[in-house]
Formats: structure tokens, sequence, C-alpha cells
């Protein structure tokens, strides 16, 4: 499925059938969907986000809707302030949206990790079914739970 990209952006297309080639990597060479735990440390001024090189790179709309829960969450001057990282975030990533082949990927997943009775946050389900589906790798400081996704290319920060 075709999305239409922001003036300067990339089109982003979704994969057509199965899943990439998986395996944590410390090189990874792929586009990364990054996750919301890593773009929070670079609210707190973590150079981990500019270290990932030039991959592409994008987020998930779970991602926009977490950085924003975090922002109506505070009040006063302290929420203008992470209202105006938060937008500046925002503003420099594609997001991806979750589509019926998301959908479906999501569900899979949840499938087995359920019958294995290894979950992982709803989220971070919903995060990885969408780096699937786009044929991207996750960059995250919580590569624990997403390694537990067969076939996700995890690129792991230091917490």
């Amino acid at each position: 499925m075709d999305r239409v990209a922001s003036p300067g952006r990339r089109q982003l297309r979704e994969r057509s059938g199965g899943h990439p080639a998986g395996g944590r990597a410390a090189d990874i060479g792929v586009a990364l969907l990054i996750d919301t735990s890593l773009l929070v440390a670079f609210e707190r001024d973590d150079a981990a986000v500019e270290s990932l090189g030039d991959e592409e790179r994008a987020i998930s709309v779970v991602t926009v809707s977490e950085l924003l829960h975090g922002v109506l969450r505070v009040r006063g001057p302290q929420q203008m302030r992470r209202r105006a990282v938060v937008e500046t975030i925002l503003a420099a990533f594609d997001a991806i949206p979750i589509t019926e082949p998301v959908a479906r990927i999501h569900a899979e997943i949840w499938a087995r990790l359920s019958a294995r009775g290894s979950v992982i946050g709803n989220h971070d389900l919903w995060i990885a079914a969408t780096a699937l589906s786009y044929g991207f790798g996750v960059a995250t400081r919580n590569a624990r739970d997403f390694e537990r996704v067969a076939g996700l290319r995890v690129l792991g920060f230091a917490a």
C-alpha cells in the first residue's frame, strides 16, 4: 500500500508477502522505525538518535500517540517545553499508519507470542507489526521485548 509522503520525504511502501529475515544486528543496514523509548532519550539530550547513521528513519503512529500522551500528562511550563520538543521530533519523521496488512501481522505476532506465553506490550506489538509490514528494523532502548518477535531486526541501545 502506498503512503503519501510529505514534501521532501521519501514515499514509503508496504512490503508484499512475508517477513524480513531477522535477527539482531549491530549494523542493521535497513530502514529503521524509531521506538518511543529512543525518542524519549533524545528528548533528554541523549545522542542515540543522531548515532543511527544515514538509514531511512520513520516512526509509527503509535509512537506519535505515546509522545503526545507524555505531553498531556504534565502541566504548566514543563508541558509547553515538552510539547515544543515533541512537535520538533514529529516534524522530523514520517509517521507510518496502521493499515489492514499491519493489523494482520499484529494478529500473527500476538497469537505466536501468546502461544509461547511470551507477551510484550500492546504498543510494542503494533510498532513491531508496522516495522515488519514495511520491511523496517526497530531502533529501541527496549531491545529485549522486540527481540521476541520472529523476523524483526532490532537495533538496541543501552538504557
